[in-house]
């Protein structure tokens, strides 16, 4: 899951060390991040029933817009609802793309697959933005309309009709585990930087729950139940993908407000929708368990506004997270610059600017994330993110995972678009597409510093090289670390080792022989067998990546009893077997 980015570690270092430049804003850069809707077809994409090269060249537009624009990260909304943006066994095609629910687009056209690639190539990150529970949206006409293949309409015991649309029952444990699978779906299948689970939890208070509540309650407070069953299913994601693959971030983009201090005497000094009560979104325990990766309570207010004060919110994230790793991205509402009067306070932006003014001040927060693509392009919007990104920061657009300067050029001119909705509506969208050369930079390394590469790269996402007896070992599957571990093709190591090596199939197992000690592995087992009886234990299972079978590296080399040097500024294991 290495990423091959496009970077100058030199120059990145440069910036570091000249007075003035990035160093005086350390990690003040890290997420400029913006959602990007499917549903409806308000972002992505405008219309149903487009041409695979329509959906590519829109793509490319909306991406190369994004990068003009400074930011970094792109949260694709790839799950509207129970239906996928992308080749699923577990989710119907969207309809959203095709124009019919289960029905794939022209050409069995992968939108995550394209807009992975192409935000990569742009030097941009991608997570995929999911909804965990929402079946339906419009109603019954949507409900109707799915095919008999989705797991909704497969098992009916697991839906909950409320208020007219119909969502998965959040107490039934193989619906939580519906959603796990279906984020590991998307981490096994796809490159992307993040999975980012929305607002939509519970629906409302009034859930007819009372079948699973009877079944599975354990005589806990309802309100209390209905809370552990949603911190059940995000553990249970991230415990998933982190045993995947431990450099994908995870994250949730919560309503605001966690509770209001007249009910909660931890909560804010409020006025505002609790996501604690109301949807029993407990966002509070996520971020102070560390559980998720980030947290991007959604600051739909301004400063000064009476119920829930845009500063008064943000600085009870920041105090309330003060020493929790998880990091701090406050969700902007870019939407309500539409259509509004030259009196509001949104007018032209300048809530938006306010805002990310304000969250420069405040040490906790780490960066913002718009809401959403369309309305960037509109209301002056796009003028302030262009001038907070180039004034506030000195220092270019950063790469969120690798904490590296990005050297590629974006484009200079934005695609012009026109757009009034909420994503509960769509209107007609105009797009004007522009040409752009990209110029890169490859990577280089200098031997000559002494600065500590650490201190901005996030170690993994750097190319991990493997020499034996000075040998490079040219892997056709990267390796990847798992909990610590490097992990590599079994195959090509053996080889470089001059073992022999062979694979059943119908055990899942791995026989290694080299010289007198024989190694044996069983996918997915956290135990090795050393000449047929010395069972040992060890802390990673052996997994199959890409169709490749990946092996703990450091337990063979010492097992043969090779000599293991990992230098960690540069991701280079050096092993010596003579």
């Amino acid at each position: 899951m290495l990423k091959k980015r496009i970077l100058s570690i030199v120059l990145a270092l440069t910036m570091l060390m000249v007075p003035g430049a990035y160093a005086a804003q350390p990690a003040k850069d890290d997420m400029r991040g913006v959602w990007v809707a499917s549903v409806h077809n308000i972002d992505f994409p405008s219309e149903q029933g487009m041409t695979a090269d329509q959906l590519k060249a829109e793509a490319d537009t909306e991406l190369d817009n994004i990068a003009a624009m400074g930011l970094n990260t792109v949260f694709l909304q790839v799950r509207p609802s129970a239906d996928a943006l992308y080749p699923s066994e577990l989710f119907p095609w969207s309809r959203y793309v095709s124009g019919t629910a289960g029905q794939a687009p022209d050409g069995s056209f992968d939108v995550l697959g394209y807009w992975v690639t192409a935000a990569h190539e742009r030097g941009l990150q991608l997570h995929a933005w999911i909804n965990p529970y929402r079946i339906t949206i419009d109603g019954e006409d949507e409900w109707n309309a799915i095919p008999d293949s989705s797991p909704a309409k497969q098992h009916p015991e697991w839906v909950v009709k409320y208020n007219d649309n119909y969502y998965f029952n959040p107490g039934i444990p193989a619906v939580q585990q519906l959603v796990v699978d279906g984020a590991a779906e998307i981490v096994k299948n796809y490159d992307v930087d993040g999975i980012h689970l929305d607002d939509y939890f519970y629906p409302g208070q009034k859930f007819d729950d009372d079948d699973s509540y009877a079944k599975y309650g354990n005589g806990m407070n309802r309100a209390d139940w209905r809370r552990e069953n949603v911190n059940k299913m995000v553990q249970a994601v991230r415990d998933d993908i982190k045993n995947y693959d431990s450099s994908i971030a995870f994250g949730i983009s919560p309503t605001s407000v966690w509770a209001n201090k007249t009910s909660n005497a931890l909560g804010s000094d409020t006025k505002a929708y609790e996501s604690y009560n109301a949807i029993y979104a407990d966002s509070r325990k996520w971020a102070l368990e560390n559980w998720v990766d980030y947290i991007a309570p959604q600051v739909y207010t301004e400063i000064g506004n009476s119920a829930a004060d845009y500063k008064t919110v943000v600085d009870w994230w920041s105090d309330t997270l003060k020493d929790s790793k998880t990091k701090l991205y406050i969700g902007l509402a870019d939407y309500k610059c539409s259509g509004v009067s030259s009196t509001s306070p949104w007018y032209n932006g300048k809530a938006i600017k306010d805002s990310m003014e304000y969250n420069r001040s405040v040490s906790k927060v780490e960066g913002e994330i718009h809401f959403r693509y369309k309305f960037l392009l509109a209301n002056n919007v796009n003028s302030v993110i262009k001038t907070a990104y180039a004034n506030s920061y000195s220092a270019p657009a950063i790469d969120t995972v690798t904490k590296v300067q990005l050297t590629t050029q974006a484009p200079t001119t934005v695609a012009t678009t026109t757009e009034a909705t909420t994503e509960a509506t769509t209107k007609a969208v105009t797009t004007q597409t522009t040409t752009q050369t990209t110029t890169k930079v490859v990577e280089t390394q200098t031997e000559s510093t002494t600065f500590n590469i650490n201190s901005i790269v996030n170690k993994s996402r750097v190319k991990i090289l493997v020499y034996v007896d000075g040998k490079k070992v040219e892997f056709d599957q990267e390796p990847i670390v798992i909990n610590g571990r490097t992990m590599v093709p079994m195959r090509a190591i053996f080889e470089a080792f001059g073992a022999t090596v062979s694979w059943n199939n119908s055990t899942q197992q791995v026989i290694a022989i080299k010289d007198a000690t024989e190694l044996s592995f069983i996918i997915g087992e956290k135990t090795m067998l050393v000449n047929r009886t010395n069972l040992l234990n060890i802390d990673v299972a052996p997994v199959i990546r890409n169709e490749r079978t990946l092996v703990p590296l450091r337990v063979i080399s010492d097992a043969l009893g090779y000599n293991v040097v990992w230098n960690d500024p540069n991701r280079v294991v050096s092993i010596t077997t003579i």
